[in-house]
Formats: C-alpha cells, structure tokens, sequence
C-alpha cells in the first residue's frame, strides 16, 4: 500500500467547503506552473531543431522551474495526506 492510500474499508471522511475550495485553489495553480513547465519543455524541443542557440536559455528555465514544480506537487500531496490523518 502507498504511504498515503487510504484503504478500501476506511469509513468515509468528511472536509468543509473552506478546505475543499482551498485544496482546489492549490491544485489550480500547480496545474498552472505544471502546464507553463511543459510549454517550456515544448518550446525548447520545438527551438532546437530551429535556432539551437537560444536552446541554452531554454534549458536553464527549464532547469529553473522544474524543481518548483515538483516542491508544489510535494506540498499538494502532503496537504491531503495531513487532511487524512486528521479524520483518523
């Protein structure tokens, strides 16, 4: 079982409209700098192949951003495992 799966017989859980709109505003926004992440990865491969020069620039935003984005993903995955362990 993963560290943060909830199991099949667990009783079901209850969270105000308060968190449930705060969860979704956080996944708003990691799914924005997910999406803005990858049209960077796009662009460079597209780039590339055009104007290998400028694919150094791309590379270090790339390099830049990535780990934000996984921080966020952390954050987000951790918010809803502490949410779990306070309905225990």
């Amino acid at each position: 079982m993963l560290q943060h799966e909830i199991p099949m017989n667990s009783p079901e859980i209850s969270i105000s409209r308060l968190a449930v709109q705060e969860l979704l505003d956080d996944f708003r926004q990691t799914k924005h700098d997910v999406n803005n992440a990858l049209a960077v990865v796009i662009a460079l491969a597209e780039l590339t192949g055009r104007n290998p020069e400028r694919s150094e620039r791309l590379v270090q935003t790339i390099l830049d951003r990535c780990p934000k984005v996984v921080e966020e993903l952390q954050d987000f995955q951790d918010t809803l495992a502490t949410l779990l362990e306070h309905t225990r």
